[in-house]
């Protein structure tokens, strides 16, 4: 009873403090983790803003690569986006995972949050998640020469690679919607909500944590199996 009661506590803090857990069924050995709030980058966000810290999640994904007792990783999103250079360097690392990985959009994976819901084998939305494509943006003062310009489209245009990379979207279709001004109020862009994004090329399929499971355990079987990971 000691020992359970000593688990449960174990699993409650690294959920608590890294919002990571494993999971076990059957054979399958799942490593599930969160990105939730805004990412935070190289600058510390204010106390009250929920942030999931890349400095955090980086050293777990290494963790999912190298320990030979997880077979998967389950990749849970609710995010407003953040800090770019952050975002991307979390979804090149789960892109580079040998091991079968799911993606699964909730509440919604906004900005720097796309290329993370596009990092994984397969990913998935929920009807009423939302995806939101706009230009990259900055905060502060703005020096408005050409080298600045130069210096977003270069970023812009990394985001934009990753993303029709790890997916079924098109770049130029990609452009089209982050240049959107029918829809955002204040500012470029377009709102994919729940099929939308399916029908965008964005996401695998409509579907939630059932379905979400469900993949993960044919990926990890296929693998067990003699198959490899495709990229």
């Amino acid at each position: 009873m000691a020992e359970k009661n000593e688990k449960e506590k174990a699993v409650n803090e690294q959920i608590r403090d890294f919002g990571q857990v494993e999971l076990e069924h059957g054979e399958d050995r799942i490593s599930m983790l969160t990105i939730i709030g805004e990412i935070e980058g190289h600058e510390c966000l204010p106390a009250a803003t929920k942030t999931t810290k890349y400095e955090h999640v980086l050293p777990k994904l290494a963790e999912v690569e190298e320990n030979k007792n997880v077979d998967g990783l389950l990749l849970l999103l609710n995010t407003v986006g953040g800090d770019v250079e952050s975002g991307l360097a979390i979804a090149e690392m789960v892109a580079s995972i040998d091991k079968p990985t799911v993606s699964l959009v909730l509440g919604g994976s906004h900005s720097i949050g796309v290329p993370l819901a596009v990092s994984t084998d397969y990913s998935f939305i929920v009807p009423s998640g939302t995806m939101v494509i706009h230009p990259v943006r900055m905060n502060g003062t703005v020096i408005g020469a050409q080298p600045t310009y130069d210096y977003f489209k270069q970023m812009q245009d990394r985001i934009l690679k990753f993303v029709v990379q790890h997916s079924k979207a098109e770049q130029n279709r990609l452009e089209e919607l982050m240049m959107n001004t029918g829809i955002l109020t204040k500012d470029l862009g377009t709102i994919l909500v729940g099929g939308q994004a399916v029908e965008e090329g964005l996401i695998d399929s409509i579907g939630g944590i059932h379905e979400a499971f469900a993949k993960l355990h044919q990926l990890i079987q296929e693998t067990k199996s003699g198959g490899k990971k495709s990229f």
